[in-house]
């Protein structure tokens, strides 16, 4: 497995890139199969020490956790245990995953646009309808089931997850609700 361990205006010592790698390397060969690549990521957020790392599997998904504590080891150590139990939930799921995959999950390219807000309460009526685009990019929108997908979002530990369904093909959205519940956009189903 590759490791990037990097800090931001944080000087990252070779004592604390070995822990980290022995630690983050034995957490994760426990419960994935094949990890490709670990990106961790040290910073500071006013007095606490903030560690991010995200693992990289091979077959496409990817696991983020974030920890935070008022000693470095301390930040490394909660993000880590964050992992491991992100991991540990979903063992069996990441191997059935595996096995019944037969090739990596596929990523299409597509574009992404950050739109330019308009919060200026004394302007009466804007000029014109269309949004004013500030920056173009690239995203990656992956081919998976409703079901990895939720794995997926869960372990990004993100809130949303933009998917191209593997059954249809069609474009598909998973997101947590209020609730806590799991809410899944299928506009193919709408007809």
């Amino acid at each position: 497995m590759r490791y990037q361990i990097s800090g931001r205006q944080i000087d990252i010592g070779e004592a604390l890139q070995t822990h980290v790698k022995a630690e983050l390397g034995e957490t994760v060969e426990k419960y994935a199969q094949r990890p490709t690549e670990a990106v961790v990521i040290f910073s500071r957020d006013a007095h606490q020490h903030v560690c991010e790392a995200t693992i990289h599997l091979s077959t496409g998904l990817t696991a983020q956790a974030r920890g935070q504590a008022g000693d470095i080891y301390a930040a490394f150590e909660s993000c880590r245990e964050k992992m491991d139990k992100q991991l540990r939930r979903y063992k069996r799921r990441l191997r059935d995953h595996h096995a019944a995959r037969s090739r990596p999950v596929e990523f299409e390219g597509v574009p992404a646009y950050i739109l330019a807000a308009h919060d200026e309460p004394d302007e009466s009526e804007p000029e014109t309808l269309q949004p004013i685009i500030i920056a173009e990019m690239e995203t990656r929108v992956p081919e998976l089931s409703v079901g990895e997908a939720v794995m997926q979002m869960e372990l990004g530990g993100q809130k949303l997850l933009v998917f191209r369904n593997e059954g249809h093909g069609g474009v598909n959205v998973v997101y947590r609700r209020d609730d806590g519940n799991i809410g899944w956009i299928d506009p193919r189903n709408s007809k």
